[in-house]
């Protein structure tokens, strides 16, 4: 089923390109966002806005309210079924986004793993909260000290997902691994955004976030805790920009130590998407080469024709 893969990390143009692919070759886009998916969440997830959706037709986009989870079991299910419905039409998927979770997923197929279960979860959030997630780390490393190493003492999400494995299996989460789903997006043409100027993704981070805070964050964030029951354990509220924004709110922190955090995090994010795509197969472009968009689609028409079909 062919498709497009394009991937990167923050603050690379991802989603300029993806509009430019899209516009050159007949596709519409599939978002490959773990924050995308929430309504209300528009400016610290970058979403296209309405003259862009307009120009070209966006899917994974506002599907959840912020006080729901989304995994990536449901996101290989969304994505099929909208790559299904784009070609029925006769266009090119092109999914683009920075959750490499979701790409690994898509392409090499999920873990048969036991559905998340709320009153576990529950329980090991009320355990963080007395002893701190590092100690919660430290009961992971005792269990399955494999997925201990690769996870930082901070990364609640992940540490509660894999304590909630073990909890309800008794296996360790690396023990899964093994045992995949066939994946639906395995054949399809990779492009990879990789910087090779560091510095100036540093830079190009700092001026996004800007970006961010003078459109509004803070106060986006506001209305949504009016408007909905939100927790900062929440999903939602872990995602870059709003974890900040949130100690923000709360008077943790002042304008400048949300500045300065939200960069920080930001930075750490694209480091992480790095690593990724250092064990993701696809064809590297750097994101600032001059006349990158005609490049990209060359490539991609060429691989198309190259194609059986």
């Amino acid at each position: 089923m062919t498709a497009v893969l394009l991937t990167g990390p923050t603050a690379t143009g991802k989603s300029a390109l993806a509009v430019a692919l899209a516009e050159a070759l007949g596709g519409e886009i599939v978002s490959v966002d773990s924050a995308q998916v929430y309504r209300g969440m528009d400016i610290g997830t970058a979403k296209p806005d309405a003259a862009t959706r307009a120009r070209v037709p966006h899917h994974l986009i506002d599907l959840i309210d912020p006080t729901q989870a989304y995994s990536a079991a449901r996101f290989c299910a969304d994505a099929t079924e909208a790559m299904a419905a784009i070609r029925m039409r006769g266009r090119l998927p092109i999914l683009a986004g920075g959750t490499m979770l979701y790409f690994k997923a898509l392409t090499e197929g999920l873990s048969a793993l036991p559905r998340a279960d709320p009153a576990i979860r529950a329980a090991i959030d009320a355990e963080a909260a007395r002893a701190g997630w590092p100690e919660m780390h430290a009961e992971l490393a005792r269990v399955d000290p494999v997925t201990a190493a690769r996870l930082a003492p901070g990364d609640s999400q992940r540490i509660q997902r894999a304590i909630e494995v073990y909890r309800l299996t008794g296996q360790p989460l690396s023990s899964w691994q093994g045992h995949r789903a066939p994946p639906a997006g395995g054949d399809a043409i990779r492009i990879a955004l990789v910087p090779g100027d560091r510095v100036r993704l540093h830079r190009e981070i700092a001026t996004r976030f800007d970006a961010m805070l003078a459109a509004g964050l803070v106060d986006e964030l506001a209305g949504l805790r009016s408007l909905y029951a939100l927790d900062p354990s929440m999903p939602s509220m872990r995602c870059v920009g709003y974890r900040q924004a949130w100690r923000y709110l709360d008077g943790e922190i002042d304008r400048d130590g949300l500045r300065q955090t939200g960069i920080a995090a930001t930075r750490q994010l694209a480091k992480r998407q790095m690593t990724w795509l250092r064990s993701m197969p696809a064809r590297a472009f750097d994101p600032w080469t001059p006349g990158l968009a005609d490049t990209v689609v060359g490539a991609v028409r060429s691989a198309l024709a190259a194609r059986p079909g």
